[in-house]
């Protein structure tokens, strides 16, 4: 009778194992505090919305010319205005937009108007600088396109220009309908995509940063005979 024998054979540590097990731990630790990194880069600290009111909201309408005034009303938010004293300028955004009404199908748009904010602090001199532009130019390049500009002495100066829109031209408009309706469609908001990349990573998920208005009002008839 013939009996096998099978052995195994028994693995000991070596100096090697013990090298790796120490690169994983160390690779652990510093992967633990990249995620704090990001996570104090992002703060997951949930803020109320800036509440934007609106005072006076008024579409009027003179021969061909649409035009459209406005006030609003709402509080810069601490962070936007921390942003600002370091030096970050912060952009605000407007569009409206008249558009006759149809029961048929999506209401169509005839005519459309922009506007594009910038606003900057200037420490040597401890004013605020404005640009503003309407039309095409887009918010990042209005200080290279000689945007025209208003300094402020304050930053509340400087804001109720920003929220206050006077008798703002919005259309022309040369035939209408007189059987259908029109309105105007106004959005307000603060565009953060505007501002620089790295900073973007650290405002997205603070909702301190959401302000934006959203208003409408119909377009007035106009009257026979009116020039």
């Amino acid at each position: 009778m013939t009996t096998t024998v099978f052995s195994m054979a028994c693995w000991k540590s070596t100096p090697l194992d013990g090298g790796l097990r120490r690169v994983r731990m160390v690779l652990g630790r510093w992967l633990a505090a990249v995620m704090c990194l990001l996570f104090a880069v992002v703060p997951v600290t949930s803020y109320a919305d800036a509440l934007v009111e609106a005072a006076q909201f008024r579409v009027d309408r003179a021969g061909e010319d649409v035009t459209l005034s406005a006030q609003l009303r709402f509080d810069l938010p601490a962070a936007v205005e921390d942003a600002l004293l370091k030096g970050i300028p912060v952009y605000f955004a407007v569009e409206a937009d008249v558009l006759r009404e149809r029961w048929y199908w999506t209401d169509k748009k005839i005519a459309s108007a922009a506007r594009n904010m910038r606003l900057a602090y200037q420490p040597l001199t401890g004013q605020w600088r404005l640009n503003v532009a309407t039309g095409a130019t887009p918010a990042g390049e209005l200080v290279a396109a000689n945007a025209p500009s208003q300094t402020f002495l304050s930053l509340g100066e400087a804001m109720a220009t920003v929220k206050q829109f006077a008798r703002w031209r919005i259309a022309t408009l040369n035939d209408t309908d007189s059987s259908s309706k029109y309105r105007v469609e106004f959005r307000f908001w603060l565009d953060t995509n505007q501002l620089p990349r790295p900073f973007q990573m650290g405002v997205i998920a603070q909702s301190e940063w959401t302000i934006s208005a959203n208003l409408r009002a119909p377009l007035p008839v106009e009257k026979t005979g009116e020039r």
